[in-house]
Order: structure tokens, then sequence, then C-alpha cells
């Protein structure tokens, strides 16, 4: 399969005009921004709700590890069924999904507790939901934008998800601690908020399908053998997949911080507040940093800021002192995000989008759910410091590799926002070699 673009692709806005008055850009990027926030408001509250009323990290990581377990079952068929269904209507049918998990949990709150099953349940199938979702929206974006204007528009698609992180974690550990149950409906109405944007969408959101279905394995194969032609890519998930899971361990480590301080859950929020102006800023320099560094640059560069920040949760319990190390990490995930998106959308085929990116964020956050069941049992087994220098340490080991790979440093010097004609000609240059990390 050829790394080149896919010629066919339309092109509906004119090169001339600008992101900002293509509408139909505008109701997709508002309408998964109302969907990632209400997700990310009931995500926050899943811990909250098994530490404040069992008091039991063990149970927060067993919700943690069913609500990520979909990125490991599901995220291979759902980038078959992205590529076969019609995206739009997937979308509509992941945000009736959603509106359907998050309001039984918020109704049953309504009327008493919920049960670890019942929550655990929820959470796995919004989790599933919301991966069609994304690889729909993903996607989908660069048939309603001009070529040109493909990295501008992913990022702020990472802009607009790490604000949904902003807002959604005061919003949702503020409304926690106002009634348990109301995270949980947020959630389920932002999904029929979003699910009304998207009715109001007029173009296609892909091109036309002439091959017939075929079988599952053999199109999931497509996806594997493309993305294994691209050295570059192939080494980075697997590193960034071991960086996933210490994020996982850090979020309860952090939840567990602040308990243990007898502080409320609303100072999480306030947390999550600082750490999210970090990734709107990390999102929103993508494009500057971008025109100036190689994604090989970016990556490693991202590593070594995580290896001094990762160890630095251990030192304090302050508020605003955890908030700003988050920020620093989120800063450097959100500008990681936005130059390997760039470089992964621009060079894969549309009719591969669905299975490349199911591949590539398999590999990359697959083993997540690992990381809220391992960090769950290392804080009942270990205190709190002993598990974030243990994190530090698998960091700085993750760094080294990085630096030390052949394939990761194969990528050209080339700035990751070159022309697409240009980035077309990085990915040619690759051989597709077996060379491993």
């Amino acid at each position: 399969m050829s790394s080149a673009r896919d010629t066919s692709l339309k092109e509906p806005t004119p090169p001339t005009a600008p992101l900002r008055k293509n509408r139909d850009f505008l109701k997709l990027w508002t309408g998964a921004g109302i969907s990632i926030l209400g997700v990310r408001v009931g995500t926050v509250a899943y811990p909250l709700l098994m530490v404040w009323q069992n008091g039991s990290s063990v149970d927060a990581g067993l919700v943690g590890f069913a609500a990520l377990l979909p990125v490991l079952l599901v995220q291979l068929p759902a980038g078959v069924m992205v590529d076969r269904w019609d995206r739009r209507r997937t979308m509509i049918v992941c945000d009736l999904v959603g509106i359907v998990a998050m309001g039984s949990v918020g109704v049953t709150l309504l009327f008493g507790h919920v049960t670890l099953v019942h929550l655990m349940a929820a959470a796995f199938v919004e989790g599933a939901a919301s991966i069609f979702y994304r690889l729909s929206e993903r996607a989908a974006v660069r048939n309603v934008v001009h070529a040109d204007h493909l990295p501008a528009a992913l990022s702020q698609n990472e802009a607009r998800g790490r604000a949904a992180g902003l807002i959604g974690q005061p919003l949702g550990s503020s409304l926690f601690a106002l009634f348990r149950g109301f995270p949980f409906l947020f959630t389920a109405v932002g999904h029929l908020v979003a699910l009304s944007t998207l009715l109001l969408i007029r173009q296609d959101l892909q091109t036309k399908r002439t091959a017939p279905p075929r079988k599952l394995h053999a199109e999931l194969a497509e996806g594997f053998a493309w993305l294994r032609q691209q050295r570059f890519l192939r080494a980075a998930v697997v590193l960034v997949a071991g960086t996933n899971i210490l994020f996982q361990i850090l979020s309860l480590t952090l939840v567990v911080i602040i308990k243990d301080s007898g502080d409320s859950p609303a100072v999480i929020g306030v947390i999550g507040m600082v750490s999210g102006v970090g990734g709107v800023c990390g999102a929103l320099s993508g494009s500057w940093f971008g025109r100036r560094y190689s994604v090989a640059t970016i990556v490693m560069g991202v590593f070594a800021v995580w290896t001094v920040l990762m160890p630095m949760v251990a030192l304090t319990a302050n508020p605003f002192a955890l908030g700003g190390v988050f920020a620093g990490m989120t800063f450097g995930g959100a500008l990681m995000n936005v130059a390997a998106g760039v470089y992964q959308v621009q060079l894969t085929p549309d009719e591969l989008q669905g299975r490349v990116s199911s591949v590539a964020m398999l590999l990359s956050s697959g083993t997540n759910s690992l990381g809220p069941l391992i960090g769950g049992f290392l804080l009942g087994a270990v205190s709190t410091t002993a598990t974030v220098l243990g994190v530090g340490v698998v960091m700085l080991v993750t760094l080294i590799i990085s630096l030390l790979s052949p394939a990761i440093r194969s990528v050209p010097a080339t700035p990751v926002m070159a022309p697409p004609a240009e980035n077309q000609d990085k990915a040619a240059a690759h051989s597709p070699d077996s060379e491993e990390i």
C-alpha cells in the first residue's frame, strides 16, 4: 500500500477561505467537543465515586480498568467498521449509546447507590462508543477541510480536547461535590447536544467506497501492513504505550494523594484546571513547533521533559504545585499529539484512516487499562511516594530507549508541518524494512 496522500480526496473548501468560515468543520468541531467534554466529566467522576463512596482504591482501579478495556478489545474491529460504515451514522449511534449508558448511572444514583458491576458495565459501554466516535471524527476531518488547512484543523482538534480536559476536570469534580449523580447526567446531556449538532452537517464525512467489504482479518491486515512500513510510527507507538500506562498510574495516585491530605474532591478540579491550561497551550503551539522541528525531535524532547517532571509528583501535596507539574506534562503530551497526528493523517489514504488510526491507538493505548489496575494494587501495597518514584524510573528507561532507537532517529530533519508534498517525500524515503525499536 502506497504511503502517498489519497489524491481522490474531496476539497470542499477553497484554499483561500479561512478555516474559521468552514461551517461544516465548525459544526463537527463543536459537536465532537461537547461530546468529549461530557465524556471527560464522566471519566473524572469514576474514581471519585469509588474512593468517596466505597473508600477503595482497588474498586477505583477496577472501574478505570473497565473504562479503558475497550481500547484493547474494541479498537481494531472499530477501525474496520469505521472504514466500512457511514461515519455520520456511526457517530449518531455512539451518542445514543452514551446517553443510555451514562443516563442509567445518573438516574440510579438519584434513587440510591450504583453498584460496582453497574458502573463498570456503563464505563465499558461508554468507552467502546467513544472509540467508534473518536475514530470516525478523526477520519472525517480531512473530508471537510482543504488539505492546506489539515494541520490547523488537527491542531484545533487537539486544543479542543485539552480544553475539554481543562473544563471537564473541575466541572466533573464540582458536580460530584454537589451530587454524585450530576457528572453522569451531564455526560448524557452532552451526548444529546452533540447529536443535535452532528445532524446539521451537510458534507459527506468520507469518500465513496466502491470496493465490497471483505473478511475482517483481511481488512485489519491492511492497516497493520501499512503501519508496519512506517519505521518511525511503529516505534513511536510502542514507546508511547509505556508512557500511557505511567500516566494512568499517576492519575490514580493523584486522587489518593489529595484524599490522604484531607482535601475535597474539588481540589482535584483545581489541579486539573492548571494542568489543562498547559495542554491547551501545548496544542495551540503545535503549529509553531511543527514548522521548526521534526516529529522525532519533538517526541524525544517531550520524553525528556516527562522524565524530569514525573518524579516531582512525589515531592508535594500542594494543589498548585501539582497543577504546575501536570501542566508541564500535558503541554508536552498535547504538542506531541499534534505533531504525530498531522504526520500520520497526512500520510494515510482516506480508505485506510479508520484502520490505521485504530491500529496505532491500540498499540499506543491498548494497555492503558492496565494502568489503573496496576496503580490500584501498587497504592494498596506501597506508599504514593514509592509508586511515583517507580514511575519516574520507568520513564527514564523509556527516554534512553528513544534516544538510542534507529527507528525513531530515521525521520529526516524536515519539520513535521512542512507542505503536504514535502511530507509525502519524507514518507517515501522510509524503507519498509523490519528493523525494530
